[in-house]
């Protein structure tokens, strides 16, 4: 096996398990694995409008963001409601329970970090991370990343 199929497949399976530790670990924790993504974008940064939601989603090509959104809104932690900066827009927000969540949520995966950060005391993690940003690159959910990544600096 080439070792770049190796890391491909490396990758799948760390994502794989990050995703099942992360899924079981959650069980009980509202909203469903699939608008989490959105949930700890809002708590992050919102009030936004979908598509600032959606400029932040790092996600596969075929997520749709707006689908994303009505399953948070609908479950009870976010809601619509005007934009703070212009009331002619639509921006999505946390509900109380939607805080309350993303709580739970938070510290279920700086456990989870808090693991990846001791395994990784043992290996140049800096290498890695350079290889997958440089495979990455140009890419929407790169794209996203470095957008979540500017907007926690702004």
């Amino acid at each position: 096996m080439r070792q770049a199929e190796l890391l491909r497949y490396l990758v799948l399976a760390a994502q794989g398990e990050g995703n099942r530790r992360l899924a079981s670990d959650r069980a009980g924790v509202r909203p469903m694995p699939a608008s989490r993504a959105v949930l700890r974008i809002l708590a992050d940064h919102g009030p936004l409008a979908l598509t600032g939601c959606g400029d932040m989603l790092v996600c596969d090509s075929g997520t749709n963001p707006s689908r994303l959104a009505d399953r948070l809104v609908t479950a009870g932690p976010g809601e619509r409601g005007p934009a703070p900066d212009d009331r002619r827009r639509i921006a999505l927000a946390l509900t109380a329970e939607g805080w309350a969540a993303n709580d739970a949520v938070r510290r279920i995966e700086d456990e989870f970090y808090d693991a990846l950060d001791t395994a990784g005391a043992q290996v140049d993690v800096s290498a890695a991370i350079e290889l997958l940003r440089l495979v990455s690159a140009g890419s929407p959910a790169a794209r996203a990343l470095q957008n979540r990544i500017d907007a926690q600096g702004a």
